[in-house]
This record gives structure tokens, sequence and C-alpha cells, in this order.
């Protein structure tokens, strides 16, 4: 995957100071490395009967969807509180610079949905443990958690443990 990194832009001191951003819209508008990263990301979790995949907004709903379909599968959005017009459950996590919350419909999981969580970079690990945690008071199962970059020096796949973590790139 050393080729899809050609395709990330880092941007210094955004969204705040002394954080290196990881811009993946160069990666999104290039037909080939946005096809090939989905395909990759899908060949990992093909045998794992993916029933729902979850993203949160906003790159986790660009991977996410395309993802979901690419699986023949449905998807979930987590949103900011107060996104979602139906009755919802929350979980609180903190990023690297702050803490944040996501929402899901109660109704989004079915007991026993195998689901697979989706982001655009694990960081911290904070937003995909939120995830995990509303899958799972739900009653789903979490059968893995993609991304397409991994900032290994913030040791967010310890947070993971027990969960199947993929990522295609790790900086």
């Amino acid at each position: 995957m050393q080729d899809l990194k050609e395709f990330i832009r880092d941007i210094p001191d955004w969204p705040k100071e002394g954080i290196i951003f990881k811009d993946i819209t160069p990666l999104l508008k290039s037909r080939e490395s946005f096809a090939r990263a989905i395909d990759t990301l899908a060949a990992h979790f093909g045998d794992e009967n993916v029933d729902l995949v979850l993203g949160a907004e906003a790159r986790g709903f660009i991977i996410g969807g395309a993802l979901a379909y690419k699986l023949g599968c449905g998807f979930i959005p987590a949103r900011k509180p107060g996104k979602l017009p139906w009755e919802t459950t929350s979980a609180e996590y903190e990023l690297e610079y702050g803490t944040d919350s996501l929402e899901v419909h109660k109704d989004s999981i079915f007991p026993g949905a195998r689901v697979l969580v989706v982001d655009d970079v694990l960081a911290t690990g904070g937003t995909a443990s939120a995830k995990a945690k509303l899958v799972e008071e739900l009653g789903g199962k979490v059968v893995g958690i993609a991304f397409l970059m991994e900032l290994t020096f913030l040791a967010g796949r310890d947070r993971l443990a027990g969960y199947d973590v993929y990522s295609l790139m790790s900086y």
C-alpha cells in the first residue's frame, strides 16, 4: 500500500497547532486509488459475512458507504449528538486533541448482526472504541475494525485489543 501513501496530504497545525492532519481527499478524487483502497478493505473482510458497516461522519461515511456497497450489506451512520432524527444511544470518547461523542439510532443494529466498524484514521483508538461499544450495546458483534491509515505512534491499536484491526497504511 506504499503507493497509496502518495495520495495522502499532510496539513500541519490543523485542526489545532501541533497536529499534522492526514488529508485523504487526494486519495478519494483518484478513481484508481479509491477503488484500490475499498477493494483491499473488502477483500480482507470478505469472508466475515458482514451484515452492516458502521462509519462515523464525515470521512467514515465516505469509506463506510463504499465498503458496504462492495460487501453487499447495509450501512449505519454514527453521527454527532443531535443530528439523527430518531431515538439514539451514544458513546463518548477522547481524541488526541479533546473529547467528543457519537450517536446511532437505537434500532440500527439487530441482535447478532455482524458489524464492520470503519474509519479513515486510527489515531488514539477512542472513536473506534466508542463505535465498537455502540455496536455491542445494541447486541451486535464487531467482526472487525478497518482503517485507511494508522498513526502507530499514538498506539490506538492497543485500545482495540481483542478485535481484528486492519489498516492499509501506517505512519
